[in-house]
């Protein structure tokens, strides 16, 4: 009973008509689906820019597609923005005479055993280095607008005035206006719902004067941690070759060292094409006409078939955000009385649409999406749960099966992975190379981080409570068995104090702990019973006896460990209130992420107290805001899991295109993700909630959270 209704008890018998009224007026507000108004809801948070500076680039996509613009809506002011795919990657050769193989894996003392860790090690430091960045996400190609002033010279960023820029969302197609020398130029571009092709709608005098023209530029990969995927300096390292395939068509025919692609261009006007440098190519229509259309087909295989027009990608754009914004969930706040409604609604719905461009191709994304690059393009396994789980509770499971095979495909190299190291199981990476499974050597992170170990088992639990058959259970089931083995064989059993213990060497979700000295993370721990407990019910399902190794490392695993009655990041940390209160609040997860594997509810009450009293949140990342606000849902606290998500940090605000930055890797995309996940959660609730109408959400009256499709989190 909420406690509008339990204060109302004490009030005479009118009271009852009361709370009955209160509890039909909430239950009121979620609607059968199809009710919300979709269209309305997610076109009053269209993106809406004025002038040329921008946080970031705009986007077209379609998931393992995306074109990033600036305020031409092309790529015409900078080399930054780049147009990146799923299957856009390149590798160099490695060190002569060495292979994958070739490197040797650090030994260290691990439980009296010697275990080979993927450390960094300075004599193997070139084919350490190759191991890391190949494969390398690249730029397939910058396409620019070039205008001439009546002067001849080229006009610069300054010159472009009233720039305005429009991104429908309902349909994810840009408009684009803006003037120079006094004359008009509108741009629409977009992007084909389902092929890897852009398109672009250019409307000016400046065409007819022969003064606009466009420009493609090809560059190399790029070998830095942190890039826009781009070299434009190695033009001797990759090559273009220009084919005329038509009056109003040309091919482009790329290869770079392990990657070959095609590039087929057309217009629908006379149009003239010249090399302006190596890889760089113009392209200028004649003056018989004041419009033009343009269509860039980018293909990982021959190019032998016809090109949509640009009113066909228009209408494929259309139909491909149509069926994405119709399908799933939806949250309209619109009835809210609380002033920050429309902030934390246009978080929600933008962080809808990145999602869809950024995280929901065939692979799981890198923490940047296909905005630019991090980790040299590459995906993170301990991240993906935080790009992808919220597609389970919105019930888009076409955009999280698309990337879910990788536990399937890599679950070879995973096995190989733990039995090299002395364990039963898969032991999955931190960051992987995604077609072979392989890990890449790193000193402080990679070789130790173990609390991605149990995501499998999480997304097979949500595919199950989705799909509760037998086709489920035997989908998931070597990936579940193999993980829970590698759960129970990886935890030491420690004589002296008779339990199980996990680490060291270990890394924690923090990432600022002493990986040697560390034991018994808080989250790992939670995580581990839950996996275990987990599988163990996966075994049932399929009418299998209990596995008893696992039993019995749930029943003797160690207990979050605790101080002062409040839990800890680890066990025996030193001044955690104090010296370790930044970075991932990780212990927060605990219940909240999680369902509360091992928790005692008034510990984790004061912890969640002690941690909204001393944290410093200007040195968190974007995922931890959610992290906490589903901890403040679960334990019974709305305002703070509201308020969590519209945390005033810089390392969560949400800027013009929903991108979350803040000093992180920009865009940081398991921010949103994390809102998604949370707002979700309070909304339908999870696993026993008791049924609580919208539990994560004050019960005042100041939000009004109308929904339909959604499911309960775990």
């Amino acid at each position: 009973m909420n406690a509008f209704c339990r204060y109302q008890r004490k009030i005479a018998v009118p009271a009852f008509f009361i709370c009955l009224f209160f509890n039909v007026a909430l239950i009121a507000q979620q609607v059968k689906t199809g009710t919300i108004d979709r269209k309305a809801l997610v076109s009053r948070h269209d993106i809406f820019i004025k002038g040329t500076k921008m946080s970031g680039p705009t986007q077209v996509g379609n998931g393992s597609f995306a074109y990033n613009f600036d305020a031409t809506g092309m790529q015409s002011f900078t080399d930054k923005y780049a147009t990146l795919s799923h299957w856009g990657w390149n590798s160099i050769k490695p060190p002569a005479g060495l292979t994958f193989t070739s490197f040797k894996k650090t030994l260290l003392d691990t439980h009296g055993r010697m275990v080979p860790y993927e450390m960094a090690d300075p004599n193997q430091a070139a084919m350490g280095g190759w191991l890391s960045s190949n494969p390398h996400r690249i730029n397939l190609g910058r396409i620019g607008m070039q205008i001439k002033k009546a002067d001849g010279s080229i006009a610069l960023v300054k010159d472009f005035e009233n720039a305005t820029q429009h991104l429908n969302l309902w349909t994810g197609i840009a408009e684009i206006k803006f003037t120079v020398e006094g004359e008009d130029v509108t741009v629409m571009t977009a992007c084909d719902g389902n092929k890897d092709i852009v398109g672009f709608k250019i409307e000016s005098n400046l065409v007819k004067q022969g003064r606009l023209s466009l420009f493609i530029d090809f560059p190399y990969g790029n070998l830095t941690i942190f890039s826009n995927a781009s070299d434009y300096n190695k033009p001797t390292a990759h090559q273009t070759q220009l084919i005329t395939t038509g009056k109003n068509s040309v091919l482009f025919d790329r290869t770079l060292d392990s990657i070959a692609y095609q590039v087929a261009c057309q217009w629908t006007s006379n149009t003239t094409i010249a090399k302006q440098k190596e890889h760089r190519y113009t392209i200028s229509p004649d003056n018989s006409s004041s419009t033009i259309e343009y269509v860039f087909d980018f293909s990982p295989t021959k190019i032998n078939y016809q090109i949509p027009s640009f009113t066909q990608i228009v209408t494929g754009s259309t139909a491909h955000w149509l069926t994405f914004w119709k399908s799933g969930g939806a949250i309209d706040l619109s009835a809210s009385k609380d002033a920050r409604w429309f902030e934390l609604e246009r978080r929600i719905v933008l962080s809808q649409y990145d999602m869809a461009i950024n995280a929901s191709g065939k692979y799981p994304p890198q923490e940047t999406g296909l905005v630019s690059n991090t980790w040299f393009g590459r995906a993170h396994y301990e991240m993906y749960w935080w790009h992808a789980a919220h597609y389970a509770l919105w019930n888009r499971w076409p955009e999280l099966n698309n990337s879910l095979h990788v536990y399937n495909d890599n679950l070879k190299y995973a096995m190989k992975r733990a039995a090299g190291q002395g364990y039963l199981g898969a032991r999955w990476p931190k960051c992987p190379n995604l077609f072979n499974g392989e890990e890449w050597p790193d000193d402080k992170n990679h070789a130790f981080l173990v609390w991605q170990q149990p995501h499998p088992i999480f997304f097979a639990e949500l595919d199950y409570k989705a799909h509760p058959t037998l086709a489920t259970l035997k989908k998931w089931d070597n990936v579940v068995e193999q993980t829970a083995n590698f759960l129970s064989t990886y935890a030491f059993f420690d004589k002296t104090r008779n339990q199980y213990v996990l680490g060291p060497p270990i890394r924690v979700v923090s990432e600022n702990n002493d990986i040697f000295t560390t034991e018994n993370p808080a989250f790992d721990l939670s995580y581990w019973r839950f996996g275990l407990q987990t599988a163990q019910q996966w075994r049932k399902r399929l009418k299998l006896k209990p596995n008893a190794t696992w039993d019995k490392v749930m029943k003797n695993l160690s207990p979050i460990p605790m101080k002062d009655s409040l839990y800890e990041q680890w066990e025996n940390i030193e001044n955690p209130w104090t010296k370790f209160n930044y970075e991932h609040p990780a212990l927060m997860g605990i219940y909240g992420v999680l369902p509360g594997n091992g928790v005692n509810l008034a510990i984790m009450e004061k912890t969640y107290q002690k941690v909204q009293d001393v944290w410093i949140w200007d040195k968190c990342w974007g995922w931890d805001f959610p992290m906490v606000a589903m901890s403040a849902a679960r334990l019974g606290h709305p305002k703070d899991a509201v308020k969590m998500l519209l945390h005033p940090s810089p390392k969560f605000g949400f800027d013009e295109h929903g991108f979350v930055g803040g000093g992180n890797p920009y865009p940081y995309f398991p921010s949103n993700g994390g809102l998604l996940y949370a707002v979700a959660m309070m909304t339908a609730g999870w696993n026993g909630d008791k049924n609580a109408h919208q539990p994560g959400w004050p019960k005042d009256g100041s939000w009004v959270v109308k929904w339909e499709g959604l499911s309960k989190a775990l």
